[in-house]
């Protein structure tokens, strides 16, 4: 498929949801239940994101370092540190479990 084709096309697409989405009626979003779905999909689809990027390499489930970083920052968030600070946690826990165990990222610990 040619690469202007394929540009092309996702640009159409983009805008056909655009469309799509100022077509649906106003009271259908003004709804109480959308509007809480709504406010909670940016969360869980952040949360699917990092659950991806932590657990999987391809096609397979590993536990490396990665897991470990955001177990320290579950900590992190539980003890109701600042957010650089877990995020600081996490990086320094990853990287320690890294060192300890010579594992380059994306490489099973």
């Amino acid at each position: 498929m040619n690469t202007w084709l394929a540009i092309g096309a996702t640009a159409l697409g983009c805008y056909a949801v655009k469309l799509a989405g100022l077509l649906v009626p106003a009271g259908a979003v003004e709804r109480p239940l959308v509007k809480k779905l709504a406010a909670l999909l940016p969360v869980a689809l952040l949360a699917a994101l990092t659950a991806q990027q932590t657990f999987a390499d391809g096609h397979a489930l590993v536990l490396d370092a990665r897991a470990a970083g955001v177990a320290a920052a579950a900590v992190a968030l539980l003890l109701r540190a600042p957010f650089l600070a877990v995020v600081a946690v996490a990086v320094v826990v990853t990287a320690g479990v890294r060192a300890l165990t010579g594992c380059a990222p994306g490489q099973p610990t």
